[in-house]
């Protein structure tokens, strides 16, 4: 049994190298100037891609995963690929062309020692943390134990698989601060397993504008036009970056986190006598309009009354179909070439997994809202007090606006 498995756990608490081709890293000093920002360049497109084919699998459910987590285990997929795996996964991250193997190589090398730097004196705590097991038979090349000596581990796989699938386990429980136990189930690991990619990411990060737990009360959250569910909803009122998007027919609204590199943005649509507001604002969320999002282009700072339900959510995500779709071409097929981890032996993978868990509360939160609504008007900008009130499905976002990449996002639809 092969598999690439991606793991996540967001809480919100009291808030290849082959030799003929590559050669091994040089020091960090030696990276290419262009080389940091090629590694991120095509991030955002990749996540709202991969919200989009996710969505369609799932029309009419809640939804929560992060892009950021998928988007490295499939980066570590490709710097063990070659030839026409190489291509189709630099595609589908979409990898500034311009930029060899090495220099992205480099930049993720230095981007984990800039994360874990940040993270010694940040306000929040951020985790990410990418992972090889290999099986023990399988010959690694030199450069690939050079280059990953912190995220290969070798595994006895094909004598010991139980013991091999309770270390992945134990690996992933503690990487996620006990949220994730057993993810792996019995016989998910056996003697055939040659390969596991792994990553975790773990966030916990409180509200810079906390809501009062005192205020929490219960009120209706409209489902549909023709359905009403109670949900204890969380209120504040304070000064917040906010905007009205005629494109993407949504109120959207920037909720930063203590040390604020981190922010949700919601996107919220108005009331409709339909169903399809929601889609047709996730139809309409082009790069273009989420980069103006980010950015702040149309947004101002504006004195609201907000109401945000208060909610939990956990969910599994099979991702051969959803990654097929967004073109990794013969990752999970038998003629995947990943040889730049060993030239004696051909690995393979066959499965994706992606598990995401989150709960928000008044201390600390993610999330965000989008809605798309033709013939509608935009608010008067001189009103003094406005409600945003998430009372109706909503799409949220958690961006890091000093990377400039989307670490969670998700989709809610209904209290559960």
């Amino acid at each position: 049994m092969r598999a690439l498995i991606t793991i996540l756990l967001l809480y919100v608490g009291a808030m290849h190298c082959q030799e003929s081709t590559m050669t091994c890293l040089g020091s960090i000093e030696s990276i290419n100037q262009n080389g940091q920002k090629s590694l991120y360049t095509g991030q955002q497109d990749f996540s709202l891609a991969l919200l989009n084919a996710i969505n369609k699998i799932s029309p009419d459910q809640n939804l929560f995963f992060s892009p950021y987590s998928t988007y490295h285990a499939l980066l570590i997929a490709f710097f063990l690929s070659g030839n026409q795996t190489e291509k189709f996964l630099r595609n589908t991250l979409r990898l500034d062309k311009t930029q060899s193997k090495n220099d992205i190589q480099l930049a993720y090398k230095l981007d984990k020692l800039r994360t874990n730097l940040t993270n010694l004196n940040a306000a929040y705590d951020f985790t990410s943390a990418n992972k090889i097991f290999v099986g023990d038979d399988i010959p690694v090349r030199d450069c690939i134990l050079d280059l990953f000596r912190d995220e290969i581990e070798l595994m006895k796989f094909k004598s010991q698989p139980e013991e091999a699938r309770n270390s992945i386990n134990q690996w992933v429980e503690q990487r996620t601060h006990k949220m994730i136990k057993d993810l792996l189930p019995p016989g998910s690991i056996d003697e055939t397993t040659d390969l596991v990619l792994a990553n975790a990411a773990y966030f916990k990060g409180m509200w810079l504008k906390k809501f009062n737990p005192s205020e929490t009360r219960p009120d209706i959250f409209y489902v549909s036009p023709s359905k009403q569910i109670m949900v204890n909803m969380m209120h504040v009122e304070g000064t917040f970056n906010y905007e009205v998007s005629e494109a993407l027919g949504a109120h959207i609204l920037e909720m930063p986190y203590k040390g604020e590199d981190i922010s949700m943005y919601i996107l919220l649509p108005p009331f409709s006598k339909t169903n399809d507001a929601l889609k047709n604002t996730l139809d309409k969320l082009t790069l273009e309009e989420f980069t103006n999002i980010v950015e702040g282009k149309n947004a101002f700072s504006h004195n609201l009354q907000v109401s945000l339900p208060k909610f939990s959510l956990e969910q599994t995500i099979e991702l051969v179909p959803i990654l097929e779709g967004l073109g990794v071409g013969n990752l999970f097929h038998s003629d995947v070439d990943l040889s730049g981890l060993s030239s004696k032996r051909h690995p393979t993978l066959d499965r994706g997994i992606h598990k995401a868990r989150i709960v928000l509360n008044e201390n600390g939160a993610e999330a965000a809202a989008a809605t798309a609504l033709i013939g509608w008007r935009i608010m008067d900008d001189e009103v003094e007090n406005t409600e945003f009130k998430c009372n109706r499905p909503f799409i949220f976002i958690i961006f890091n606006k000093e990377r400039k990449t989307v670490l969670f996002t998700g989709v809610f639809r209904k209290p559960e």
